[in-house]
This record gives C-alpha cells, structure tokens and sequence, in this order.
C-alpha cells in the first residue's frame, strides 16, 4: 500500500485522548512534554491534529475560545507544531488554513516565535506586540509594596471572574475555574476588601509559571509576583507584555533574566480587545 501524500491527511479534533501523541509531538520537536498543560488546553480549548499513518500525528493545534459559546468574541491560537519527518513541507500552513476558516469571523490572536512568524504572517496575521519571557530564582528585598496579598478561596471566584473579564475584554470563565485545580498557586491582591488583582503560579517542567498576572497597576502586579515567589522553591517564569517596562526592570533586578520574545500578533481586529493597562502577563502564550 503506498503511503498518503501529506496533502490528503485530514484533519481531525484531537482530545484528551490524544495527549500522549501531542507530548510525543513537543518532544520531537525539542520541546519538553508538557502534559500538564497540553491537558488544559485540550480540556478547555479545541485541538486540531493530523494523524500520522505510520502512528503518532503528523501535526496539532489548539485553539481557546472566548466569550460567548455560540459566537466567540476572540480564539487564541497555541501549540502549533509540525513533526520534525514533515517539516518544510507545507503541513503547518495546510493546518493553520483549515484552522482559520473554521473559526469563520472569530477574531485571532496568537503569540508568535521568531521561526514561525513568516508563516502566520503569510496568512495575514499581524504583529500589534511584543511579550518578553523572563526565567529565574526571584531574589526578594526587604523593601515591599505595601499591597496585602493572600491565597485565594473558592469565595473569591466570582469576583476573580468579574475582574478577569473586565480586564481581558472577554469571558474565560472555562479557563479561570480551572485554575485551582490546574495551578499550584492562586492569590489575589486586596484594598479595603476589594480585589484589585490576582495571579496563578502553576507547575511546567522545573519552574513555575506565573500567569495570568491581572492587576490595577505595577505596585500590584509586583506585589502578586512576589508573593507568588514567596511559596515556591523552583524558578519563575513568566512572559510580560513589553509595554509594562516598569514591571520587567523590576523583575530582571530581583533576579528573573530574559530569554526571549514572542510577537503578539492578531487577525481580524487590530488590537486585542480589554485593558492591556493591568494585564501583565497571560495564562499560558498559548491560550493568551
């Protein structure tokens, strides 16, 4: 039997079922496994794959939609990796077409290696930011904030959600709820018994990641970061939007070094809709 060409594998929704194969598919590609988060994101997002026929996938995706389930007010794109035996041949492009025109009108964004960016560019993507990855032991100073923080309880979902969509510009009340059980770290930032903020650390590899960081303004947002910091023992990572520049000096002289940027880039509006004033750093760059 001949083998398929790549061009008449179809694409398929993967689930969680498929999150060996997608780990496999990170691995391949030099990635770490990740199947902490692949396991988000499959639950709480959609995958796209092509299956290999000599086993494994050829490709995957997956996108997170937000706002109203039956017409999406944004859907990020992450995760889009091509096995290394296909690359260069055209798999990512064929994959992320079907991806676009499925999505219909659904406004895009995604964050954008400096590898892939040709590509997305190529689809009509646009570069509207930049987000700066930063990793390290944060050294803390006896100097603080002043801003009390603490851990969250399941009392404080409902005004968590509240703050998140104000501040993302749309609802993600699937991602948000699953950050208690998904994070290792949930704490919010408080002012006369108002939540002005909130931060999620949670496990990848050897650090924890810090994400989403909402907050009212830099004192917060350094104030979250800190305590997050406070409770763990592993390195810091975190990717900051690179507007927020008071926030990256401050982490970069408490001992978080940068490794690399990613281009935020969108398709269908030309800006990310929400108060990009308080969103520091997002979930995951591959759910925005």
């Amino acid at each position: 039997m001949p083998t398929p060409s790549l061009a008449s594998l179809p694409v398929r929704r993967l689930t969680l079922r498929d999150l060996t194969a997608c780990a496999d598919l990170s691995e391949d590609r030099g990635w770490p496994r990740e199947e902490h988060k692949w396991g988000l994101l499959l639950s709480a997002g959609k995958g796209y794959g092509i299956d290999d026929p000599d086993g494994g996938l050829v490709a995957a995706c997956v996108v997170t939609e937000y706002g109203p389930q039956e017409r999406p007010a944004l859907g990020a794109l992450g995760m889009v990796l091509v096995a290394e035996r296909h690359a260069r041949q055209g798999v990512g492009r064929r994959l992320m077409r079907h991806i676009v025109s499925s999505m219909g009108t659904t406004p895009l964004t995604l964050h954008a290696t400096p590898y892939g960016l040709p590509l997305y560019e190529e689809l009509g993507f646009k570069v509207v930011g930049r987000a700066e990855m930063l990793r390290g032991r944060f050294v803390p100073t006896e100097a603080g904030t002043g801003i009390a923080t603490r851990a969250a309880t399941a009392e404080d979902l409902p005004a968590i959600l509240r703050l998140d969509e104000e501040v993302f510009g749309a609802d993600r009340t699937h991602i948000v709820a699953r950050l208690p059980a998904f994070a290792d770290q949930l704490r919010v930032a408080e002012e006369g018994g108002r939540l002005i903020g909130y931060a999620a650390a949670w496990p990848n590899m050897d650090t924890h990641v810090v994400g989403p960081l909402i907050a009212r303004d830099t004192p917060t947002a350094q104030a979250l970061l800190a305590s997050l910091a406070a409770h763990t023992d592993r390195p810091l990572r975190t990717d900051i939007d690179v507007r927020h520049e008071e926030l990256l000096d401050w982490a970069k002289e408490h001992g978080l070094a940068s490794v690399t940027f990613n281009a935020v880039m969108t398709y269908g509006i030309t800006e990310l809709p929400g108060d990009w004033r308080r969103r520091f750093a997002p979930v995951t760059v591959a759910a925005g």
